[in-house]
């Protein structure tokens, strides 16, 4: 087992992650993936007295990651950092004009890897953003998002870390249900669509 006696997960990101969580409750998980995952897990395992955050925040992106690191990661001291981070930078190029290229997204990526590394002894794990074509809405991100997703992979190998491979389970669930069934949007997931990340999630840490 993975886990060990009184670990400490951080999961961190944007507003999939945060999903509307109370600021005022440090130990608020919200409603979506990091609370299903924290639920499973303290069900499996209540002898390991693990502790869970969320820190995830609406529509930040990796450069906002980077200027709250030491706060809202590496005084946690974490011995799990879950990074789920990628859409914003998409989504502010095609609605705000404002583009992230590759290259920043992945120097900014390393900064937050690198920090962690140097302060933490913490296992890492990556979850890659994705984006579903749901009917009606007017957006094709995939020429920004697929090089980024590339990064996540890339830095999951380089950095030995776990990887939760978003992109194409969602896109092999949509064959089953509408795309709009997992994401009414095609970004924000619906509740069967965090599960599908608490499932990919807890697969990728070894928990069936």
């Amino acid at each position: 087992m993975l886990f060990k006696e009184n670990d400490v997960i951080l999961f961190q990101g944007d507003s999939i992650t945060d999903v509307g969580r109370n600021r005022f409750d440090a130990y608020s998980l919200g409603t979506g993936y990091p609370l299903m995952v924290a639920g499973r897990l303290g069900l499996l395992f209540p002898e390991k007295k693990l502790t869970f955050y969320n820190r995830g925040i609406g529509g930040d992106r990796a450069v906002d990651l980077v200027r709250r690191w030491d706060r809202d990661c590496l005084a946690l001291k974490p011995t799990w950092v879950s990074i789920y981070i990628g859409i914003n930078e998409s989504w502010c190029r095609y609605d705000g004009g404002e583009e992230t290229t590759p290259e920043a997204f992945e120097a900014q990526y390393r900064n937050l890897l690198d920090r962690t590394r140097q302060t933490l002894d913490a296992k890492l794990i990556l979850i890659e953003p994705f984006v579903l074509p749901v009917q009606g809405l007017n957006r094709d991100w995939r020429d920004d998002l697929d090089p980024k997703i590339g990064v996540v992979r890339k830095l999951a190998r380089e950095y030995e870390a776990l990887l939760v491979p978003l992109d194409g389970l969602f896109a092999a669930a949509s064959v089953k249900a509408d795309p709009a069934y997992w994401a009414e949007d095609g970004v924000h997931p619906t509740p069967a669509g965090h599960a599908l990340i608490t499932e990919a999630w807890l697969k990728a840490v070894g928990v069936n």
